[in-house]
């Protein structure tokens, strides 16, 4: 049996961080958890009753409530709950409580991918393997943007921008568990990259660090 390994990546929004994520499970056989759909059902559910996204309390509460069938709304991959889960992200009572919930999987015997902002900072610390994805904050409006007209809706690069800016400041200066690179993570810049250019730079990090799969 072939020993388990824990891969975490980290890094911001529309870098890459979840296709990449997706892949390497596949890639590896491992469990794919992708932890920011915790804070957008979260998000979603309080948006959906019209409750106030920044009150603490009632956003802990619904963390700790949350059930895994919470995480299989079809709704969750949009911008808009990418939005309401960087709101309840702040609150500390929201990540305490979603710890064991994270932690549970990257327990798996088999072991497990996590991607998010804080695995390998908090969540993870001592995973086998840290990967922090990344791109610049221009190239990820871009392919936002991209992404969104692809679709048929009618959206403007400098407000992607923008909203892309303000996501990455209320990540990284959040008091609990910022978003930021673990001391020991591979850094996988993707501004020049396609996903097979970071598919292939994960893997080659991975396998220097815990051998051939």
């Amino acid at each position: 049996m072939r020993h388990p390994i824990v891969i975490a990546i980290d890094g911001p929004a529309a870098a890459g961080k979840g296709t990449l994520a997706a892949r390497l499970a596949g890639h590896f056989g491992l469990y794919h958890l992708d932890t920011g759909l915790l804070y957008r059902a979260i998000g979603k559910m309080m948006a959906e009753r019209g409750l106030d996204l920044d009150d603490a309390a009632v956003a802990g509460t619904f963390a700790r409530a949350l059930a895994p069938h919470d995480l299989e709304r079809r709704d969750l991959r949009g911008r808009e709950a990418g939005e309401l889960a960087s709101r309840v992200a702040v609150h500390a009572e929201v990540r305490s409580a979603l710890v064991d919930f994270q932690r549970a999987v990257a327990a798996r015997p088999d072991g497990a991918v996590l991607d998010g902002r804080d695995i390998g900072t908090v969540i993870c610390p001592d995973a086998d393997v840290k990967l922090y994805v990344t791109a610049s904050a221009e190239v990820r409006a871009r392919r936002r943007t991209d992404e969104l007209t692809a679709k048929g809706r009618a959206v403007d690069y400098e407000r992607i921008l923008a909203e892309v800016r303000e996501r990455d400041k209320r990540d990284s200066e959040r008091a609990v568990a910022p978003l930021r690179p673990a001391s020991d993570a591979i850094i996988i810049d993707t501004s020049a990259m396609n996903p097979d250019d970071a598919m292939t730079a994960a893997v080659t990090a991975i396998e220097a660090r815990v051998g051939p799969r």
